[in-house]
């Protein structure tokens, strides 16, 4: 029984990482907000303006500990799931967690690029969304920082750098393909 939780900012890879780790190993992949949409029928967005952030947290508390009970699965977490109730001790308790390292220039690219579908930065100019993933990062290390492992996703651009990836995250975590 495996179960591995990948934790990181938005745009360390998480779910990119976990889909293809999730493709080459056989295992199930769960992408926590995705997850969260599809049982509630709204979007992250929606939640959070309906009902607010406190009402999402717990709800995002809750359907953690719903998949954290599968069996053979990677789960990309959201990038505030580590830092809020116990949800980093929840994971380590239940599988393995790994924070996903990425510099902060690289999350810069890869957030400048998908700006349009992320409602927290979209209205944002470079300069202002490099500040805010800097002071973000710094809050949420201490969390991130409580898993087991990490590894470094800063090559993760094209299909040939994830599947290097892949192949290195096997090896650096003794799983077999």
């Amino acid at each position: 029984m495996t179960r591995i939780f990948l934790v990181g900012y938005m745009g360390a890879g998480k779910t990119t990482l976990g889909r293809a780790l999730a493709k080459s190993t056989g295992m199930q992949f769960i992408d926590l907000d995705c997850y969260i949409e599809e049982r509630f029928r709204k979007t992250i967005a929606q939640i959070f303006a309906e009902k607010g952030e406190e009402h999402f947290r717990d709800l995002e508390r809750r359907m953690l500990h719903e998949v954290g009970e599968f069996e053979d699965v990677i789960i990309s977490t959201g990038g505030g799931t580590p830092c809020f109730f116990d949800n980093i001790g929840y994971m380590n308790s239940q599988g393995t967690t790994v924070f996903l390292d990425v510099p902060v220039e690289r999350l810069f690219i890869r957030l400048s690029i998908a700006r349009s579908k992320r409602p927290l930065i979209r209205e944002k100019s470079d300069e202002e969304l490099r500040t805010f993933i800097t002071e973000q990062l710094e809050k949420r290390l201490p969390y991130y920082s409580k898993a087991k492992e990490s590894f470094v996703a800063d090559r993760l651009e094209d299909k040939e750098q994830i599947e290097t990836s892949v192949e290195a995250f096997c090896r650096q975590f003794g799983i077999d393909k």
